[in-house]
């Protein structure tokens, strides 16, 4: 059962990374949300029952997870530290292709949690009916709330295009 853990967890941690680099914007919160989800996977590991995609079953562990953690950090006082990835200032050799990506991943970021996922899920190529199955909603409702998130993702990127 171990090996087969990780061979999954390896043959899929794309999914985990890109769902922890939507969530997270701090070097160590990225890990540690990482971590988080790979001991949530473990545990539900043994109760998987193959019914589902197995990157359907990674996604849907990885999101509640992000999503969990993200609500318990709401609730704490926020204390601000200095993240070094804001340090780090980006060379004059940064592509524009970089630079959009980046402020794409940023205007995601102001998402909600479920427009986040969801967006993300569609990014990835994933059908709508993959994403229903994922976020638990219609596979009707998934086209009417990316229809809508690209709505707003438009509006953003418009804004911060020309500065208004």
């Amino acid at each position: 059962m171990k090996k087969e853990f990780i061979e999954q967890v390896t043959q899929h941690e794309a999914i985990i990374f890109k769902v922890c680099q939507v969530y997270c914007h701090a070097k160590e919160d990225r890990q540690d949300l990482f971590q988080d989800i790979v001991l949530q996977l473990w545990r539900a590991f043994p109760k998987f029952k193959k019914e589902a995609k197995v990157s359907t079953w990674i996604y849907r562990i990885a999101l509640n997870t992000a999503i969990t953690r993200l609500r318990k950090e709401t609730k704490k006082p926020q204390r601000q530290g200095i993240d070094q990835d804001i340090l780090d200032l980006p060379s004059p050799e940064a592509s524009q292709h970089e630079e959009r990506f980046q402020t794409l991943m940023h205007i995601i970021g102001t998402l909600s949690s479920v427009e986040k996922a969801i967006i993300m899920l569609y990014l990835d190529d994933q059908s709508y009916k993959e994403i229903a199955r994922i976020v638990g909603l219609s596979e009707s409702n998934v086209g009417y709330k990316i229809n809508q998130i690209k709505g707003k993702l438009k509006k953003m990127i418009n804004k911060t295009h020309h500065g208004t």
